[in-house]
Formats: C-alpha cells, sequence, structure tokens
C-alpha cells in the first residue's frame, strides 16, 4: 500500500491547557474506582497489556489479535470524544480535537506531538499528522519481540481512529507510516477521511469482527463504506463492540441449519442482518424469502405461507405456492412473527416439526427444505406467560437467538452511519451535501434514536435535501419533523446555555437564545433562573432534581437520569451534593 512520505521539519502545534482534562480524573481509592469524568477507567500495568498482546498473538494469530485490539482502542477514542467536545465546543474545534492527544497522554499511551492538523467539519475535510514519543505498545511490542518489519501500536491507531470519527461525523482512518517496532526513533501516524486513502478495505478489515477469518474479499469494499460489515452487505455497518458481537454470532451459525431468532426493537437491521445470514450461508444459492406477518391479514396468512389449490375458496382461481415451497432449498424469514395468531402459530409449528406443508383445499403433502430465520421486537418470553403466543413454538424458534443492539448502545456506529448514508442519498439524488455541521454532528450523536437505524436513515435523507447545494447539512435540516431533542422540554447549546425545546435555537438555528424561557423551564420542573446555565451547573442542577424527584433513591434517578448508579454517585460526590440534602430540599419543596 502507497504511504505519504514523512513530513518535513515543521514547528510543532501547540496544545491548550490540559486542566480541563486533568479536573475531570478522580480516584475513589477507599470504593475500589478510578473515574475519567463519568467513565470508569483501570490501571493498568504496561508490563501486563504486553503479556496480554502476547496471548492474543499466540492465541489468536497476529491478525486477528490485531483487529480486537484496534476495535478496543476505537471504543476507547469514542468515549473519550465525547468528554473532549463536552469540555471544549466554545473554545473551537482544534481545542476539541486536541483534548484526543491530551488524553492519550493523560492515560499513559505516549507523548502525543502534533505536527500538522487541518480540519473542517461542514465539508467532512481532516489531515493530521502526530508523532507519538515513547509509545507504550511499541516498547512492550519491541520488549516481547524485537524489532519487526511490521507497525505495531494497534490500540493507540484504534483509538486515533474512533476519537476522530466520532468528532467529525464520518469516519476517519489512521495509519502507522513510522514504528518504534520498526527500528524507527519514534512512532508517526497520519490521518485522513477513508475516502481519501483510495485504498483502506485491508485498514478497514480491523474493524471488522471475524472480517479476516471470515473468507471474505475485503478488496471488495467499496472505498468509503467505512466498516462494511464483516458479511460484507453494504447496508450493514458498523464497528461498535454490540455491533460486532452480532456479525460474529451470525458468523457462527451461517454454516449450520438451525433456526435462527433475532431479537431488538423495530429499526435496528434485523432483516438486512437476516439477509446477510442467507448470503454467508451453505444454501446461498437458494432463494431467500421475507415475509412481514404483520402486513398479512389473518384470514389470509395460511394461504400465504402454505399456497392454495385452485378453488379452495371463493377467488382462488389458480393454484399457487406458499411461501414454504417457494423459499424450497434456500431461506424463509418471517419478520415480526410475534404477532401471528394463535390458530396460525399452531400450523407454523407444525411445518417446522414435520418438515411438510399442505396447501390450502389440498389433501397432499409437500416436503420443504427450508431454514427458518424469525425476528421480532416483541419479548417472546412475556408473550408466553401472558398465553399471546406458544410456549412450543417458542422453543422451536429460540434455538440460536441473536439480540441486534439499539442504536443508542452502539454510539460508536452513528459517525458511521452518517457517513454510508449520506454517501447514499448524494449518488442516488445527485446531490452534493459535503458533510455535516459542528452543531448537527453534537445532535445526532446525543439524539436518543427511538427508531434506530431506519430513523436514522430517514433522517439523513431529509437533511440531504434541506442543505444547500454543495454546503453542509445542520441540524435544522435534519430535526425539522418534530423529534424531541435532549430530555424533557429544554437542550443545551454549543455554548452550554438552556434553550426552549422547539425553538429555533434548539433546532440548530443561529437566532439568539431565548434567555428566560420560564414556561418550559417551569415545564421542565427546572427554575427559570436556569437559562444560562454553564453545563456543569446544568447537570448539577438537573442531577439534584432527579434524585429529589426518586425520593432520594438514586438507582431511580439513574434510571431517569440513563446513567448507572455508580455514575452518579460519583457525580454527587464529585459536585458535593449529599443525598440528605436532597431530600430536605424535597421535603422543601413538596
Amino acid at each position: 500500500m502507497s504511504l505519504p512520505p514523512p513530513a518535513g521539519p515543521a514547528a510543532p502545534l501547540h496544545y491548550p491547557d490540559v486542566g480541563d482534562l486533568l479536573a475531570r480524573v478522580r480516584f475513589q481509592p477507599e470504593e475500589g474506582r478510578i473515574w475519567l469524568d463519568d467513565q470508569r477507567m483501570l490501571l493498568m500495568h504496561s508490563s501486563a497489556f504486553g503479556v496480554l498482546r502476547r496471548e492474543l498473538i499466540e492465541s489468536l494469530g497476529t491478525d486477528r489479535a490485531r483487529g480486537l485490539l484496534t476495535r478496543i482502542g476505537y471504543n476507547s477514542g469514542s468515549h473519550d470524544a465525547e468528554l473532549s467536545r463536552k469540555l471544549r465546543d466554545a473554545g473551537g474545534a482544534d481545542a476539541a480535537v486536541f483534548g484526543g492527544p491530551q488524553l492519550h497522554m493523560l492515560e499513559g499511551t505516549a507523548r502525543v506531538e502534533a505536527v500538522r492538523m487541518e480540519i473542517d467539519e461542514e465539508k467532512g475535510h481532516f489531515d493530521g499528522e502526530f508523532i507519538w514519543h515513547g509509545s507504550a505498545e511499541a516498547e512492550e511490542h519491541i520488549r516481547l519481540y524485537g524489532i519487526g518489519r511490521e507497525p505495531a501500536c494497534w490500540q493507540q491507531i484504534g483509538y486515533a481512529a474512533g476519537f476522530i470519527s466520532r468528532f467529525m461525523g464520518r469516519p476517519v482512518l489512521f495509519r502507522e507510516v513510522e514504528c518504534r517496532a520498526q527500528g524507527a526513533p519514534h512512532c508517526r501516524i497520519v490521518g485522513k477521511p477513508v475516502e481519501a486513502w483510495g485504498d483502506a478495505s485491508g485498514d478497514l478489515a480491523f474493524l471488522r469482527a471475524d472480517a479476516l477469518t471470515a473468507g471474505l474479499a475485503t478488496a471488495a469494499t467499496p472505498v468509503g463504506s467505512a466498516a462494511q460489515d464483516l458479511l460484507g452487505d453494504a447496508d450493514v455497518v458498523g464497528a461498535s463492540a454490540g455491533f460486532n458481537a452480532a456479525c460474529h454470532m451470525v458468523r457462527r451459525v451461517a454454516d449450520t441449519q438451525a433456526t435462527v431468532l433475532f431479537l431488538g426493537e423495530s429499526g435496528v437491521g434485523k432483516e438486512v442482518l437476516a439477509r446477510s445470514l442467507h448470503r454467508v450461508s451453505k444454501r446461498a444459492s437458494g432463494p431467500f424469502v421475507a415475509i412481514n406477518c404483520a402486513a398479512i391479514p389473518e384470514n389470509l396468512i395460511e394461504s400465504e405461507l402454505f399456497g392454495v389449490e385452485r378453488g379452495a375458496f371463493t377467488g382462488a382461481s389458480t393454484a399457487r405456492p406458499g411461501r414454504f415451497e417457494r423459499a424450497h432449498g434456500g431461506t424463509l424469514f418471517l419478520d415480526e412473527i410475534g404477532i401471528l395468531s394463535w390458530t396460525a402459530q399452531g400450523k407454523l409449528l407444525r411445518a417446522l416439526q414435520e418438515r411438510e406443508i399442505e396447501r390450502v383445499g389440498s389433501t397432499r403433502t409437500h416436503k420443504v427444505d427450508v431454514r427458518l430465520v424469525a425476528a421480532t421486537n416483541l419479548d417472546l418470553r412475556e408473550e408466553v406467560r401472558a398465553r399471546r403466543f406458544r410456549e412450543d413454538l417458542f422453543f422451536r424458534l429460540n434455538v440460536f437467538p441473536i439480540t441486534v443492539p439499539p442504536l443508542r448502545q452502539r454510539r460508536e456506529d452513528i459517525p458511521i452511519f452518517m457517513n454510508h448514508f449520506l454517501r447514499k442519498f448524494n449518488q442516488r439524488n445527485g446531490r452534493s451535501a459535503t458533510g455535516f455541521t459542528a452543531q448537527a454532528i453534537d445532535a445526532m450523536l446525543s439524539y436518543r434514536w427511538p427508531g434506530n437505524i431506519r430513523e436514522l436513515e430517514n433522517i439523513v435523507e431529509r437533511g440531504m435535501i434541506l442543505a444547500p447545494e454543495g454546503g453542509a447539512i445542520d441540524v435544522v435540516h435534519l430535526f425539522s419533523g418534530g423529534e424531541q431533542l435532549g430530555s424533557g422540554a429544554l437542550t443545551l447549546d454549543r455554548g452550554g446555555s438552556l434553550r426552549a425545546q422547539g425553538s429555533s435555537a434548539a433546532q440548530g438555528s443561529s437566532a439568539a437564545p431565548a434567555s428566560a424561557p420560564a414556561p418550559a423551564a417551569a415545564d421542565a420542573g427546572l427554575p427559570a433562573a436556569a437559562a444560562g446555565l454553564s453545563i456543569d451547573a446544568m447537570q448539577a442542577l438537573m442531577i439534584e432534581r432527579a434524585v429529589a424527584q426518586a425520593g432520594g433513591n438514586l438507582s431511580a434517578a439513574a434510571r431517569a437520569l440513563g446513567i448507572t448508579r455508580p455514575q452518579l454517585a460519583y457525580r454527587l460526590k464529585q459536585r458535593g451534593l449529599k443525598q440528605r440534602g436532597l431530600k430536605q430540599r424535597q421535603r422543601r419543596d413538596g
């Protein structure tokens, strides 16, 4: 692969003061916890990390070990990008991006020298070069393996990619063009958007679980669709741990004949994964037949599944096969299977048990060779307890369940989806939207996505339509369909001020802030004086109110805030808030 030449001598860029990041580090030895803001951290011996690397390499092989460590780094970088953006948004893009190298140093990885950096969020442009002095990962690799021919800072490369990709709202790939493990005096990395590399497929494989062992040709990956999944499907993208776990399960079951049950909320991509499962299975040459059980009237479901003979009922002028027969030798996908009627469930159970079907109006049976894949967004165990779903059918379907996590639990994938869908709709409609504004990226990463990937796809298409030709997509272009940004009736702008939900400021326009929206603040259970508070002060106020409204129950308050109980306890202690005082305030306010 072609590498850019090392940059000539240039004055290093200067970082902002690191005090704001240092202030977020807290040790709680009595609790056995270390915190970086609200993320729990671990101290780890560098030599122990070296042992872990060696065990992974020896047990998994170099490529798979590299992929695993790269994905671990990507996850860490993505989380650190959240903290840097939260603390430094008001200081501009450069200050927020420089939080990555500074956090990297703060976490003991290496001394990072910023050589050059160009960044334009609205055009999706990033071009950066950094030097790692004293890379811990390279030193451990040298200690255990000596000087070699390949770069060795896999986890650190993943960190850089995860941090900048999360910040930019599009996939950014870093390459280590010099490495101490190769005998260079230091490690040097260069980062650009995936499209700018031109030959990114090999690097992207390390972000996809099992991509290197799945026997798939990564060279066929279209340039720019970063993290096209291990299954090679153009509409299944992602790099998060939850997504990769689901893909790994698909790969494990693909070459068997087991029934697969996809579980997850509406819009998470269950059918896309089902199609990918079929495509990499031994039945790939056979048909893939899908049916949405919710779209078929109850009186027609039997004829749709099993077929009908001529004259079986009024209107049946010709015989026709059902979905089981049409899927013979391939895969039958039953979506939304949880809503089937009790009668239809019984007939489906018999077909699965006997591997034969009987057309409506016929007395002959037909043997069928079908692999069944089903999907539902319902809790089938609860449906069984409520006697809405047959227990025997549930056990027949629940051979190999795969849970697809919702988008809010795989936020590392949001920038990848944003870029993927923007390219897709630009090409489809002949448009040239360049990227997303910083405000739009913030909003996309903080929104809860109740409609998951399907909703994200629709919102990006809407943004592409409304954005100016050749310009960037802003928040007002994306969230113009009544979506609720933030929690409750209020949201915070990039400067940390409170805005009324539904106002032009909340929607990302440049209108002046609503400085004192007393009715909106009252609706949210917050005092009117909350307007204009800093992010920290606003968080403290939200925590106080949540704990007070939960009657001092930290677990309930944490659920209301969407964080864990230890995170809430840490924030209470960090801000000097006392639970007893909150209870007293609740009684006083009551």
